[in-house]
């Protein structure tokens, strides 16, 4: 299996841009915990958003992050209650990898792992995630040039 560090997208001519377009359901954690990805486990703190996504996939999101990046999907659902969201429309670098792999999301992050054929994404410099291929084709689409 590949280990992959300090990469870095916006320099590999393998990598493309893409955009996510997709509505998931969300929770707010409680209590710190852990959720099991497939790509691998996600540890979270309290108020950080728990995302079920296309096909039943889930991921964590930090609530900073989330408060920035999704917008309620249904009239009348304040932003930070449970319920359904979309994505803000946001360009990311990603990659196909040919071998298994595993990669931290950030520093000393959570190590994700994939298999041929998933994504490699960079949503910015050190911030990482792993995308299963057929999941890959549902949500995301090439970005517009430029």
């Amino acid at each position: 299996m590949i280990e992959l560090k300090d990469i870095d997208l916006r320099t590999d001519p393998a990598a493309q841009r893409y955009v996510k377009d997709e509505i998931v359901t969300v929770e707010f954690a409680l209590a710190s915990g852990a959720l099991m990805s497939l790509e691998g486990a996600n540890r979270y703190e309290p108020g950080d958003a728990l995302i079920t996504g296309t096909g039943g996939a889930r991921w964590v999101v930090e609530r900073t992050r989330f408060d920035e990046k999704y917008v309620s999907a249904d009239t009348g659902l304040a932003h930070g209650e449970a319920g359904r969201y979309r994505n803000r429309p946001a360009v990311v670098l990603a990659k196909r990898m040919d071998a298994p792999f595993s990669m931290a999301r950030r520093a000393a992050g959570d190590v994700l792992t994939g298999m041929a054929g998933d994504w490699v994404l960079q949503y910015a410099p050190g911030d990482y995630g792993v995308v299963r291929a057929d999941r890959f084709a549902q949500v995301y689409r090439a970005a517009e040039p430029g």
